[in-house]
């Protein structure tokens, strides 16, 4: 069985669905009446379960403090109408704490609370003699040379333009949502459905990533592989896992 070892921030991403039936009198907000909640692990714990769901075994490193997303959701429409952020201070990685063993990839999931620094992602590449792969909300530089694979969205890509298109085009996958996603120039289009919901759908797709890189050693097959996982939980109600069989014969 493949071994992966995933490291980064865990969260928990909490839903409350209610009904929507009129507008606040003393402001023009709406007035959610909860009905139930649905609680899911989100960010790198969100990419190891998706990747366990894949069947590979999985160690997970990740802060033990508490961070929280809650969204207030309108029942009928399913459409967000609040987000509440809740973070406690979150310490830094203890680098001396990290498992040995033998990896077929490593995975930081770095989503900028303050578990990682540049430095020690670098230190993690040290360690491990495997392809890394990395999700970051950092600003890139150099420090990232050192990883094999880069993973971001289209909005922090054009943060990141020049340094990624002179010096990292190469190693950058850039999701697109409906659009796909674009790799070394060349645009991975994805099948278009019915989105119920996006949150953790670029966990899914660099969990989809890793699997099929492991298996194939190519990196196309990969980005092909990962859309089909993202467009499968997209039409999914909350924090959806990927689901193994029914992707099975495609791609």
């Amino acid at each position: 069985m493949f071994k992966i070892l995933v490291i980064g921030e865990t969260c928990d991403d909490i839903f409350i669905y209610g009904e929507v039936s009129r507008l606040n009198p003393e402001a023009p907000v709406p007035i959610i009446r909860p009905k139930y909640k649905q609680t899911n692990k989100g960010m790198a714990e969100n990419v190891a379960k998706n990747l366990e769901s894949l069947g590979v075994s999985v160690d997970l490193v990740c802060n033990n403090e508490t961070i929280k997303k809650i969204r207030y959701v309108d029942d009928s429409y399913n459409y967000i109408l609040l987000r509440i952020d809740e973070e406690e201070v979150i310490n830094k990685i203890d680098l001396s704490n990290l498992p040995d063993g033998d990896y077929n990839v490593v995975v930081i999931g770095d989503y900028n609370k303050g578990f990682l620094t540049p430095e020690d992602i670098q230190q993690i590449c040290k360690k491990y003699n495997c392809p890394i792969f990395l999700d970051t909300k950092k600003d890139l530089g150099e420090w990232v040379k050192c990883v094999d694979y880069i993973k971001i969205n289209n909005s922090e890509y054009q943060r990141n333009k020049e340094i990624i298109d002179t010096k990292l085009i190469s190693k950058t996958i850039i999701t697109r949502g409906k659009e796909g996603c674009d790799f070394d120039g060349k645009n991975y289009p994805t099948q278009r459905v019915e989105v119920k919901d996006v949150v953790g759908a670029g966990d899914t797709f660099l969990a989809g990533l890793v699997f099929k890189y492991i298996e194939t050693n190519s990196i196309e097959k990969s980005i092909e592989f990962a859309n089909l996982c993202s467009t499968q939980v997209v039409q999914k109600r909350g924090v959806g896992i990927v689901d193994k069989f029914s992707l099975h014969g495609k791609k």
